[in-house]
């Protein structure tokens, strides 16, 4: 039995398990939290599966998390599915809609023909079933990558994704959530990776918005970058690096996917990532920064990647055996900045 947060170590389930939610969020509801994330436990990088559904997991103290199982299971039967355990299906937001009285939940795909598109699914309860209800979409007539969906207290909701390997986009999403109305923002225009911001997590505090986003270097990861706004399309100021005693520029060796507000806490936001690769700890953002820009910036040395042999390939990635790490937010004015602990408590913070 846990009593405290321990970024970076191995999270076991009630049954002894690894926690199986990868690019996660968490929901709360009548005193239970749920977190929910791409299930990798057979993804070892060599079998070809990359996701086996999505799973859920509850809590009633954030600490130790009971399986609850998959709420969204693998399409087995059907290759051609955005389901399928060999579709390349990441980052799956739940989000609750008060007038439909139903859940929607958002799925990225990475498709074979290089486009990246979006799975959208509702249910009428948060552990499922989810039927899909549009499938191949391309948001705007855009590539839409890693991404966010929040929801105000209005009932209106946000969407803010990736325009892959481009720029941020925060679109308006119709009344029952699964499509876009065609109003959109554009933020954080980059010419290409490791530069373009992926992997986007908003929160509000005290009136303000935030978007913590990720540099673009695959399962590696990169120094991260916070951006606060007045309103939900902005625009956005961007306040930099909120890990600033991380010399490694890796954010701590993660990718946060998701922040979260603990009700009942006075000001306690938790940053929730993935450390997607824990072997490669030894490695620093400079390792490999170059590699991933030489592949897309055209003036690029293009012998770097016959040089960089040693960078792990994201389709051969054992992510089964990826770690989180999970640390508070504390703010100095309005600018967040994380620190590294060992271990945490929840109790500690009013």
């Amino acid at each position: 039995m846990y009593t405290s947060i321990r970024p970076g170590q191995v999270w076991l389930d009630t049954a002894g398990k690894r926690i199986q939610a990868h690019g996660g969020s968490i929901l709360y509801e009548n005193g239970v939290y749920y977190w929910y994330g791409e299930n990798k436990e057979h993804t070892d990088g060599q079998n070809g599966i990359w996701h086996w559904g999505v799973r859920c997991y509850s809590s009633k103290d954030l600490y130790n998390w009971q399986d609850e199982g998959l709420m969204i299971p693998p399409d087995e039967g059907n290759p051609a599915s955005p389901l399928h355990p060999t579709s390349m299906m990441d980052r799956p937001h739940i989000i609750y809609n008060r007038m439909t009285r139903k859940y929607v939940c958002w799925l990225k795909i990475m498709c074979k023909d290089g486009t990246q598109r979006s799975t959208v699914l509702t249910s009428e309860r948060l552990l499922g079933p989810y039927t899909i209800v549009r499938t191949g979409l391309r948001p705007l007539s855009m590539s839409a990558g890693d991404f966010d969906l929040a929801v105000a207290s209005d009932g209106k909701a946000y969407y803010y994704f990736e325009r892959v390997h481009s720029e941020t986009i925060c679109a308006d999403l119709t009344e029952d959530y699964t499509d876009v109305t065609g109003y959109y923002s554009t933020h954080f225009p980059r010419p290409f990776p490791p530069f373009v911001r992926e992997a986007t997590a908003h929160f509000t505090r005290r009136g303000k918005h935030y978007l913590l986003t990720s540099g673009t270097t695959g399962y590696l990861p990169n120094p991260s970058e916070v951006a606060v706004a007045d309103s939900w399309h902005g625009p956005y100021t961007i306040l930099g690096n909120p890990h600033p005693a991380d010399k490694s520029r890796t954010s701590f060796h993660s990718q946060i996917s998701s922040v979260f507000k603990v009700p009942g806490k006075k000001d306690l936001y938790i940053a929730c990532a993935d450390r997607w690769q824990p072997a490669y700890q030894h490695l620093a953002y400079e390792d490999y920064a170059e590699l991933y820009q030489s592949w897309f910036d055209p003036e690029m040395d293009k012998t770097i990647p016959e040089r960089k042999k040693h960078i792990p390939e994201d389709g051969k990635a054992n992510t089964s055996m990826s770690d989180y790490v999970w640390l508070p937010i504390r703010f100095e004015g309005d600018k967040p900045v994380i620190d590294w602990q060992d271990e945490w408590r929840i109790e500690d913070y009013e």
